[in-house]
């Protein structure tokens, strides 16, 4: 009887073991999901700044975009100014 309630025993020592191993591997698996939450948060956060900047940058491509317009413009008006007043200048002293 005593060798078979030491078993017992010893056998239940074994399953108290693997229980302890078991909840230290739920444990872990439940840091590691926590973690990976976060790297989603993270990485979610960081793609809406993306984007966010993305939206940004579109907006100033835009601007720079009319800008060079209206420089291309007035660089045309002012050549033409300075053609003109080149002719004019040049028909004043020859006439």
């Amino acid at each position: 009887m005593a060798a078979e309630r030491e078993t017992q025993t010893s056998r239940l020592d074994r399953i108290e073991e693997k229980i302890d191993k078991l909840s230290d591997a739920m444990i872990a698996l439940a840091r590691a999901e926590e973690r990976l939450i976060a790297i989603e948060k993270n990485h979610h956060a960081d793609v809406e700044r993306m984007n966010r900047f993305s939206r940004k940058l579109d907006a100033i491509e835009d601007q720079v975009s009319d800008g060079a317009r209206t420089i291309g413009v007035i660089t045309k008006l002012f050549w033409l100014v300075i053609g003109s007043a080149a002719v004019a200048a040049a028909t004043e002293f020859l006439m």
